[in-house]
Parts: C-alpha cells; structure tokens; sequence
C-alpha cells in the first residue's frame, strides 16, 4: 500500500507523464480509502486546468 507522500507524487506525476499500470492500480487502491488524497487529486486537476485557461487568455466559465 503507498503512503499519502507517494501518492501526492504520482499525482504530481500523472500530469506529466503517463503512469505504468502498477502505478495506476496502487494510485486507485489508495484513493479508494484516502479521501484526503482524492481531494489533492481533485486540487491538482483544477489548478492545471485554470492555469492552462488563463495561459490560453480564457475565462472561467461565468465570463469573469
């Protein structure tokens, strides 16, 4: 089972490289348990999605 530190890496991981298959299923088992992890997850989605937004000049999705 991974610790909450190795998850936050792959998680860091994932939005970079392609994670191999072990790496997927332990990421899976642990987030299945791991509310806390699954919020950093669900942070780190968001931060990359509105940093690439605001590069490409786009607004959110109320035109703010």
């Amino acid at each position: 089972m991974l610790s909450c530190k190795e998850v936050n890496r792959l998680c860091s991981e994932e939005q970079d490289r392609n994670l191999s298959l072990t790496e997927r299923i332990n990421l899976r088992m642990h987030l299945a348990m791991c509310k806390a992890c699954t919020n950093f997850r669900v942070q780190m989605q968001f931060l990359r999605a509105a940093t690439r937004r605001y590069r490409e000049g786009r607004r959110g999705p109320a035109g703010d």
